[in-house]
């Protein structure tokens, strides 16, 4: 979508999601919703029917990631690999620092709501409004929480008009930017790998190509190592 302000659109997100809000912004790989406080997080559950046995993910960049999540270097070079070499979008779960100054203020509601076992899943790489949306958000010192902008279970949509009426109304802003660059037949999202065994949890957009990539830069089969359990559906 051309003539885009990205910075403009995040601080109108930004400053909603600090008031305790909700917002429903378009990202790469769908459409997302998103808030940061207890309030904001139940409202996000109640619109979409989510179970609270499905935790949200967390809008990340490359810079969070290093800091917050606990991997290898092996598993470093594996998400820079595929998010900075070859510039595609993805999930990624493993333990996190849950003492990061970043989420200080967070209610513990929240945060238990957004992990699951130690583990928090990372949205990284989903855009320009992705990015602008972390960086304004880090500043502030307020991590965004969220998922895929539609009702549970019935797909990742990819334009404003196509999510489901009670979770478009659920939200205090909303931003149109059309219709999302992976949009797809599938309802797919972003392709969520476990990095403690790179196991698959979601397969999602550009699966394929990832696992081509770690099955040729680092003999990992993505494919051959199979399904990991449910989990979080960030989009």
């Amino acid at each position: 979508m051309t003539n885009v302000n990205y910075k403009n659109d995040a601080v109108r997100v930004i400053d909603a999601v600090e008031a305790g809000g909700v917002a429903i912004v378009p990202l790469d790989v769908a459409y997302a919703i998103t808030g940061n406080s207890e309030e904001a997080m139940r409202r996000i559950f109640a619109a979409k029917n989510r179970s609270f046995e499905k935790p949200s993910g967390m809008l990340s960049n490359w810079q969070l990631f290093n800091d917050i999540q606990v991997c290898g270097e092996r598993e470093r070079a594996v998400v820079d690999c595929i998010i900075n070499k070859h510039n595609l979008p993805m999930s990624t779960v493993a333990p996190f620092r849950a003492d990061h100054p970043l989420f200080a203020d967070v209610a513990p509601f929240v945060i238990a709501n957004s992990s699951k076992a130690g583990s928090i899943d990372m949205l990284l790489n989903a855009g320009e409004l992705h990015e602008e949306l972390v960086s304004q958000a880090k500043e502030r010192g307020m991590p965004l929480f969220g998922s895929s902008a539609n009702t549970s279970l019935q797909g990742s949509k990819y334009r404003l008009q196509d999510i489901e009426l009670p979770v478009r109304d659920s939200a205090d802003i909303a931003l149109d930017h059309g219709t999302s660059k992976y949009a797809n037949n599938e309802g797919r999202s972003s392709s969520i790998i476990d990095l403690r065994d790179f196991k698959t949890i979601r397969i999602g957009v550009n699966f394929e190509r990832i696992a081509e990539i770690l099955l040729d830069e680092f003999s990992i089969d993505l494919i051959g190592n199979g399904m990991a359990g449910d989990r979080a559906a960030m989009g």
